[in-house]
């Protein structure tokens, strides 16, 4: 069969193009032209020429997509699948490998802490007793019941004021010069036991510095200037099982932990942990002049515990060395004196992959300090060092919160419990360090009537009786709600944290604040606090009544079925009810403010209801005044 190939037309001229296939046939006067889905005409003469469609589609020509090109196909999912995966495998392996990289530096650096050597203990002055504040209390005290016309009375109570305060001043005094006298003699005789090695001194001063070390360490005992030190070593089995490593064309990948580069890390921790153990009992303990330290360890066949190491380093090889990097660690091993050590040093040069405990019966005191540990439960000598060593103590939350010894007594405390002491002001012992809540009373709030109502942003002038003594009333119901004070300078920020007055501070240093406590009624809770506004420093410009969500609850204003402040004198009384946004957690109610008079050097106290809102809390309201919060 023969391939039979016709044109039909002749003098027939065929053009092709990426836009197809198209032909024509005539003279170039009067010239046909069709193909490529369009049909026209066209005429030439010289250098001119012109062209008309006269049918078939217009414009560009255009695949035609059939449905199965409409989305991507099987395999392309499947390769698009496969590449995710590879993605998320990859992130996972460098997550992974940064992760035992900071492992492999931390426990190998803590040899490079610094230690600030130990030094007679600095006690710091008592401060100077608030005369005006004490006086604005008495006053507050002295004034209530007392009519504002009957002057002969009013006069009387303010001298018995005047009175009272210049005592609670001088007894104060007294009592805070009497706890630094006591304090100055106990931090002498402290620092004299140290420096002058008692041993109880010593073990007790040791284990609390190394009670928040990687590896747990225990003093036992003190011979003379040496110190003896028995520390718990991590488990070589405990190591993990990868390494980070590269492949051969230079990428990050994680290898397997074979066991001689498992030894020289476990190694290089035990040098790392035995050099800061030694730097750091040196730095706390001034007169021990040598260190004579045991390392036990579980041994992986046996899993039974044994000596790792030991050896004795005295002070001046210790403090003479230089820490600066990660491998200085090994140091430790050079400068000691008869140290001995599981891992040894193969013909060839290389870390034995082995462990084997250490003989210690050549050393009489090693056994009988081992031998001096027992354990009812297990026939190992070394149990109970392992049980009270591997598990180091957590301390977090345990230790009891600080009190100030300096904190002053609140003047109705001192007034209501001076009638029964038998001299006009309490004695230095006789009262309680930390303040004690004002006793129950009735509140202005409670007792006065209705309350001018305040809106968002109105001030109004506070009176002379507020001025000296204002108590401020939160009453809430559905959540629990924290009642707190910024003292604010005026930039609007604190003078330091003590101008925060909250749950875990709850007094001003100088009394002029202080919350009173909190209280559950049929109503919901209510909590107070006092302001003395003539008692503040001269440099405070702004008092801030403040109302947080518990932070442990992470609730915010939603879940608040109401909320309002009280804020009253014996003459006036306030309330105000803010209307903040409900996902706020923390809100700015009031804030007490001073304002200049007319006179040079006049002043006087405003108050003005806010109702600002912060969406992070009690963090974010303290930090933005100024305050550092611990999160």
């Amino acid at each position: 069969m023969s391939l039979g190939f016709r044109v039909g037309v002749p003098g027939m001229r065929v053009r092709v193009s990426t836009r197809g296939v198209r032909a024509s046939v005539g003279p170039r006067a009067a010239r046909v032209h069709f193909g490529s889905g369009r049909t026209g005409v066209s005429t030439g003469l010289g250098p001119f020429y012109a062209y008309q469609s006269v049918g078939g589609r217009s414009g560009r020509t255009t695949s035609r997509r059939g449905a199965s090109s409409r989305g991507p196909s099987a395999a392309q999912m499947t390769r698009a699948a496969r590449t995710a995966e590879r993605a998320a495998q990859q992130a996972e392996r460098d997550a992974a490998i940064e992760q035992l990289r900071d492992l492999r530096r931390s426990s190998t650096s803590v040899h490079l802490d610094q230690w600030i050597p130990a030094s007679r203990p600095a006690i710091p002055p008592p401060p100077v007793v608030n005369v005006q504040a004490a006086l604005a209390q008495a006053e507050a005290m002295h004034l209530r019941g007392v009519g504002r016309l009957a002057r002969a009375q009013r006069s009387a109570a303010r001298g018995a004021a005047q009175a009272d305060a210049n005592a609670y001043a001088a007894a104060e005094t007294t009592r805070l010069a009497a706890i630094h006298a006591d304090l100055l003699s106990h931090a002498d005789g402290w620092w004299n036991a140290l420096s002058g090695n008692d041993e109880m001194t010593v073990l007790e001063t040791v284990n609390a510095a190394f009670a928040d070390n990687p590896a747990a360490g225990c003093a036992v005992g003190l011979d003379g200037t040496t110190l003896s030190i028995i520390m718990r070593q991590q488990d070589i089995d405990a190591l993990p099982d990868q390494t980070p490593s590269v492949t051969s064309a230079g990428r990050p990948t994680l290898k397997l932990l074979n066991k001689r580069d498992r030894v020289r890390w476990w190694l290089h921790i035990l040098a790392s942990n035995v050099a800061a153990t030694c730097r750091e009992a040196f730095a706390v303990a001034p007169g021990v002049s040598r260190l004579n330290v045991v390392v036990i360890s579980r041994f992986s066949d046996s899993r039974r515990l044994g000596v790792v190491l030991y050896g004795s380093w005295s002070r001046s090889a210790v403090e003479g060395a230089t820490w600066r990097s990660r491998d200085d660690a090994f140091r430790i091993f050079d400068i000691g004196e008869d140290v001995e050590c599981s891992v040894r040093t193969t013909s060839s040069g290389n870390l034995s992959t082995t462990l084997k405990p250490l003989d210690v019966d050549s050393v009489p005191a090693l056994v009988e300090l081992i031998t001096s540990a027992e354990d009812t439960e297990s026939s190992n000598a070394l149990a109970e060092w392992d049980e009270t060593l591997g598990n180091p103590m957590d301390i977090s939350g345990q230790a009891p919160a600080f009190r100030d010894p300096y904190a002053l007594i609140t003047f109705e405390t001192w007034f209501a419990s001076r009638s029964s002491l038998p001299v006009a002001f309490p004695q230095p012992n006789s009262m309680p360090l930390m303040p004690m809540p004002m006793p129950t009373r009735e509140y202005a709030s409670e007792s006065s009537g209705a309350a001018a109502e305040l809106a968002a942003g109105q001030s109004v002038e506070i009176p002379e009786t507020g001025v000296r003594q204002m108590d401020i009333v939160l009453h809430t119901s559905g959540a629990d709600v924290d009642l707190s004070f910024l003292l604010l300078d005026s930039s609007g920020h604190v003078r330091d944290d003590r101008d925060f007055i909250f749950y875990n501070h709850h007094v001003a240093p100088d009394q002029s604040v202080r919350l009173n406590g909190k209280r559950l009624q049929e109503s919901g809770l209510v909590e107070s606090g006092t302001v003395h506004a003539s008692a503040v420093r001269p440099d405070v410009a702004r008092i801030l009544v403040v109302a947080t969500m518990d932070t442990a609850s992470r609730l915010d204003f939603s879940a608040l079925n109401a909320i309002d402040v009280t804020m009253s004198c014996s003459e006036m009384r306030w309330r105000f009810v803010p209307a903040v946004e409900k996902s706020v957690r923390a809100a700015v109610l009031a804030e007490i403010y001073r304002r200049p008079g007319t006179t040079p050097g006049e002043q006087s106290w405003k108050l003005r209801a806010v109702g600002q809102g912060w969406a992070d809390g009690l963090s974010g309201l303290a930090r933005d005044h100024g305050v550092d919060i611990d999160d």
